[in-house]
């Protein structure tokens, strides 16, 4: 059984700073792609960024500079660092693993979710 299990999210000023984890049960991080999304209200789930097989790297344009994505194998954890947090960055995050470890810029290549975790940057 695959579980995913997100925590981190909460309320932070613009500027700030957010760690999210994602515990993974079930599958091994360093042989599948895992991903973040965010989710806006009545908007689709987007792109944040992933970390493949192969550790290669992607980022949204969005998020490039800001946001650090990194995996640590021995906890089986994918964890996404935020740092200078904007209010439009105000969203449900998402982890997502994808067995194939593609391109996994898309919601359609992710096999597994976990449950999302809000975050909320104030003004």
């Amino acid at each position: 059984q695959v579980q995913l299990v997100e925590s981190g999210g909460g309320l932070v000023q613009a500027g700030g700073s957010l760690r999210l984890s994602c515990v993974v049960s079930g599958r091994t991080v360093s042989r599948v792609a895992m991903g973040w999304f965010r989710q806006f209200p009545g908007k689709e789930r987007e792109f944040v960024a992933v970390i493949r097989r192969s550790g290669s790297i992607t980022y949204a344009d969005s998020v490039k500079g800001r946001f650090t994505i990194s995996r640590d194998n021995a906890k089986n954890t994918v964890d996404l660092q935020m740092n200078s947090l904007m209010p439009e960055d105000t969203a449900v995050y998402f982890c997502g693993l994808d067995e194939m470890s593609g391109t996994s810029r898309v919601r359609m290549d992710y096999d597994y979710w976990g449950q999302g975790t809000q975050v909320t940057v104030s003004s």
